[in-house]
């Protein structure tokens, strides 16, 4: 018997101050957020993750009783302390789930143990990752949420086929054309999240420089554009041709009908960088389901609630995760019979 994924129909409606798709973003990421800080303690365990290249990346291990480890990637320049990833760990501990929050190679604790860069067509590194859990418990189901760049690689990862795969993926705002989006997000109000970006980007490349990890110097400055950035560092560094040669061969989109292993996309249709135009054209497998919500920006999702405002995405996550859950389990039970 076939189980679809039930959509959340909560829906996300924003306060008069937090109309639109910039709203949406600025404030998504300015507004404070609960969840502790992810740093080793008493109920936070930490470790190194080898990669097969020889690089190491950082996941914090969060304990939990559910039989569920989820997963954690962050975007392009967080890590595990960015604002929505404490949420939603908070939000998964909250229900039980065990969490493994990982930073990719070179972010957060991990600064200086990878000589090479992430991307978003990393999927080794979120296969080292999996394959690391899978080894320490074999008898748990194993869900996987990517946001953004994240989002975009665990796609990837699916439509790959690679071993070992997550049970289910959750991918929140991926780029899933990643020129399109490097294109965008050159335009307009939306310079602003580029000249952040490149405003943390450019303090990773330096980091790099001064820990001998670059190949050479990178003249990077606030005015670069993200596709100039990729041009001029991603390419050289990781092994592409240049900077269209990375977004064609790690992009996600024209694979998405190769994704066997069920996924949920979560994006917004007022995103200011990622459209949701891109998969009007795709042929996404029967395995994919895409939640397109009105608005929420990107990973912003700030709607009414409580005495003021909440955070929708935390209860898209929770819904998709059980709905994950769910679907693994009855295809268990069906397998059985």
């Amino acid at each position: 018997m076939s189980v679809a994924i039930r959509r959340y129909e909560v829906p996300c409606r924003p306060p008069f101050w937090a109309r639109g798709g910039h709203a949406q973003t600025l404030l998504g990421h300015l507004l404070p957020s609960p969840g502790k800080r992810i740093v080793r303690g008493r109920d936070i365990g930490e470790r190194e993750v080898r990669i097969p290249d020889g690089d190491r990346l950082v996941v914090y291990e969060l304990s939990g009783t559910s039989g569920v480890r989820v997963h954690l990637f962050h975007g392009l320049s967080g890590d595990v302390n960015s604002e929505y990833m404490r949420r939603t760990a908070a939000v998964l501990g909250a229900r039980g789930h065990e969490v493994w929050a990982a930073n990719h190679r070179g972010c957060g604790t991990g600064r200086g143990l990878a000589a090479r860069p992430y991307h978003s067509g990393r999927t080794e590194d979120l296969q080292a990752v999996l394959a690391a859990s899978r080894r320490d418990a074999p008898d748990r189901l194993h869900l996987l949420i990517g946001f953004s760049l994240g989002g975009n690689a665990a796609l990837l990862l699916a439509a790959q086929q690679l071993d070992p795969l997550p049970d289910g993926i959750v991918a929140v705002n991926p780029p899933v054309d990643l020129e399109r989006s490097s294109v965008d997000i050159g335009r307009g109000l939306c310079r602003v999240y580029e000249m952040r970006f490149m405003w943390r980007l450019r303090r990773a490349v330096a980091e790099r420089a001064r820990l001998g990890l670059s190949s050479k110097r990178y003249d990077i400055s606030l005015q670069t554009s993200l596709i100039d950035f990729d041009d001029m560092f991603t390419a050289p560094e990781c092994g592409f041709e240049s900077g269209r040669d990375y977004y064609r061969r790690c992009s996600s989109l024209p694979r998405l009908a190769d994704v066997r292993t069920p996924s949920v996309i979560v994006t917004a249709a007022d995103d200011p960088f990622v459209d949701p135009a891109a998969y009007r054209d795709a042929e996404p497998s029967a395995d994919v389901f895409l939640h397109v919500e009105p608005t929420g920006g990107h990973v912003g999702y700030v709607t009414r609630g409580g005495l003021v405002w909440r955070r929708w995405l935390d209860g898209a996550l929770a819904h998709y995760v059980d709905e994950l859950v769910r679907l693994r389990r009855s295809r268990q039970e069906s397998a059985q019979e």
